[in-house]
């Protein structure tokens, strides 16, 4: 019989459930997922949610929360790749956007200014959404976009493709969206 318990493939869908919880960076078998605190809050939601009965709306919820969280990251890699690949990084965009827990920053010294970079992105682009707590993970991305010198240029082309929407919690004051 095609199902028997000698099946070597009977197991194949449930190990791909198990690889998608443990894989909460959307990166197969990355075992450094609990480094960083976000990653941290997203494994808290899931085991939360694996202890619940799954008919229960707590299960729901939290349940579309993670996939939520998951999907808004994907789309702020995909959006990070995208630049990397425009500015002439299609072979290395993938390596430059992994991080784990062996990185390591280039030059303690860049630390204040990846910092800063990273913190003008989040706040004079759309390249985070307007909900996102600025992740470590990107601490790590821009800093070796400093020692190939292409942060600012990064910066430039971000500001170009993914410009602050006027009217969102982003705007400056003086380009408030006007009132109904």
């Amino acid at each position: 019989p095609l199902c028997s318990n000698n099946n070597p493939y009977a197991s194949f869908g449930a190990t791909l459930a198990r690889d998608e919880e443990q894989n909460l960076w959307s990166t197969p078998h990355d075992v450094t997922h609990t480094e960083a605190d976000d990653d941290r809050v997203l494994y808290n939601m899931i085991v939360v949610r694996n202890q619940l009965d799954k008919d229960s709306e707590e299960w729901q919820k939290l349940n579309y929360d993670i996939y939520t969280l998951r999907q808004t990251r994907k789309e702020v890699r995909s959006r990070w790749k995208h630049i990397l690949e425009d500015l002439g990084f299609q072979k290395e965009a993938d390596s430059l956007l992994s991080v784990t827990k062996l990185s390591i920053i280039s030059d303690s010294q860049n630390m204040s200014k990846a910092r800063d970079i990273l913190l003008k992105l989040s706040e004079e682009t759309n390249i985070f959404p307007t909900s996102w707590e600025l992740s470590e993970r990107y601490l790590f991305v821009v800093d070796r976009l400093i020692a190939l010198d292409a942060a600012e240029e990064f910066f430039k082309m971000a500001s170009a493709v993914y410009p602050r929407r006027p009217g969102g919690d982003r705007t400056d004051e003086g380009q408030k969206a006007p009132q109904s």
